[in-house]
């Protein structure tokens, strides 16, 4: 019987999928990572390209009229505008003063509540329970203890013949009551990771750094700290960060003052879109503020690779 011709055809067969193996991996893929996508598109990157947009043009909020000005406003903000670097100034002072606190004694409180004993759990939850406490109340319990004579804080003081100054109402005493309450409130979270950190380094090395008669100085110097490298870095960046996004306690306590003493960046900007709804100008500060946070977080990415 002779053969059919070929007509050149190739037909697929019905048991071929439609889509190939690396197809059908890219689309579960896209699917999995769409919704966290969508929401950085949708909250971070919509958000950011608005901002840029608001800081080159002069918006009044009252009047709803927006007019395109191109860099005036970082311009009025670099160079015009004596009020901005006092206000660079005291932002880096109050991070400054922050973190390297912070830091410190988030390690020293969990090299002390790392170790099993009684009442370890007790004493955690009590450091820990000002980040979860509300900010707000946080904030105005301090301004009552801190008020001048009156305050809780200076009749400690006077018992022990100590004359405590006003402190939110001083200007070489206001920054420093708001970093310190600040630590207060937020050391608690650093010392978790710290803790979680140092019990996750194997207990192996500090035996063998004893048995060849490291002190304990030694020992922390030359091993445990090496080794809390990335969750320091970690810890440095989000409280580098969240220092100069300080806004609540700083209007909570001291509105800025007093002689704008305590008036921080993140604070100078809600004042200028809030207060004198100049909403382009106060966009400009907020690009400004993203940039100096960013150089500060490269920095220290840098450093640390350096270092290892």
């Amino acid at each position: 019987m002779p053969a059919k011709p070929t007509t050149g055809i190739v037909t697929q067969d019905a048991s071929t999928p439609w889509l190939t193996l690396k197809m059908r991996e890219a689309m579960e893929a896209w699917l999995f990572i769409g919704p966290t996508l969508a929401g950085f598109l949708i909250f971070f990157i919509g958000p950011l390209i608005a901002v840029v947009w608001y800081s080159m043009t002069e918006w009044n909020l009252l009047a709803q009229q927006a007019t395109f000005v191109g860099l005036d406003n970082y311009d009025d903000a670099l160079f015009r505008n004596p009020d901005f670097w006092l206000v660079v100034r005291n932002s880096v002072i109050f991070a400054l003063g922050l973190v390297p606190f912070n830091m410190a004694l988030a390690l020293a409180l969990a090299i002390s509540l790392s170790r099993r004993f009684v009442g370890v759990v007790f004493f955690r939850t009590v450091f820990f329970a000002p980040v979860v406490t509300s900010a707000v109340a946080w904030a105005i319990v301090w301004k009552f203890l801190l008020q001048g004579e009156a305050g809780f804080v200076n009749q400690m003081l006077a018992h022990i013949g100590i004359n405590g100054p006003n402190w939110l109402r001083e200007p070489d005493w206001a920054m420093a009551a708001v970093i310190v309450t600040r630590v207060i409130k937020m050391v608690g979270l650093n010392m978790i990771l710290y803790i979680a950190a140092l019990q996750a380094i194997p207990r192996d090395y500090e035996a063998a750094a004893r048995l060849e008669g490291a002190s304990n100085w030694q020992i922390f110097r030359l091993v445990i700290w090496p080794l809390l490298g990335p969750t320091t870095l970690v810890i440095m960046v989000i409280t580098t960060i969240g220092s100069f996004k300080v806004f609540d306690h700083i209007y909570l306590m001291t509105g800025g003052g007093p002689e704008n003493g305590t008036l921080v960046l993140a604070f100078y900007i809600y004042k200028q879109g809030f207060e004198f709804f100049d909403v382009g100008y106060a966009s400009a500060l907020a690009m400004i503020m993203f940039v100096i946070v960013m150089v500060l977080t490269l920095v220290q990415l840098a450093l640390r690779r350096r270092d290892t």
